[in-house]
């Protein structure tokens, strides 16, 4: 079996200094066709996620499903210890009394869920993540004080490194970067 080439160059960046340029650019590159595009900027933009084709998120299920596990979890600890391994007849209740496990179900499903939202949320961004190509570009740094980055990525089935650039360069940015691994 061949082993799959990783490409020459992690991808292509724009550098922007306008918030409005990157939003026209990053949908302008959506638009031509680019689907494996990133965005940095030192602020949120309204609108830029979803210029890049971000519409998804599954943190939500995640939580949901971690809720669900803590809340049967929380209800099925409680059973077993009452009717199975402990039981005591007190006051002639009955052994599985569900309203009494209510709260301690409610509490398990909120740190279940918690939780899940938590290391849901650190799996789902990647991280932790020490190194990233993007750090090889020296301009990056100011993707945290002044600069906007619109980077379009070398696995997407568009690019095409000079047809890339010229794209981008048409964008009006400062500088296009080529971003190496």
């Amino acid at each position: 079996m061949k082993p799959i080439a990783r490409p020459e160059i992690y991808g292509l960046m724009a550098e922007f200094n306008d918030t409005d340029i990157l939003l026209h650019s990053a949908e302008s590159a959506y638009a031509a066709g680019f689907r494996r595009l990133d965005a940095y900027s030192p602020m949120p933009i309204e609108g830029l996620a979803e210029a890049i084709g971000f519409t998804k998120n599954a943190l939500p299920q995640v939580v949901f499903a971690g809720g669900i596990l803590g809340a049967i979890g929380g209800f099925m600890l409680q059973w077993y210890s009452s009717v199975i391994d402990y039981p005591m007849n007190i006051g002639g209740r009955p052994m599985n009394s569900w309203p009494a496990f209510i709260p301690i179900t409610f509490e398990c499903t909120i740190l279940a869920a918690s939780m899940a939202a938590v290391f849901g949320m650190i799996a789902l961004n990647g991280l932790p993540k020490p190194y990233h190509p993007v750090f090889n570009v020296e301009s990056f740094e100011l993707a945290s004080r002044s600069h906007f980055f619109l980077c379009v990525l070398s696995d997407d089935p568009m690019f095409d490194r000079a047809e890339t650039k010229a794209f981008l360069e048409n964008l009006g940015p400062i500088a296009v970067h080529e971003v190496g691994f």
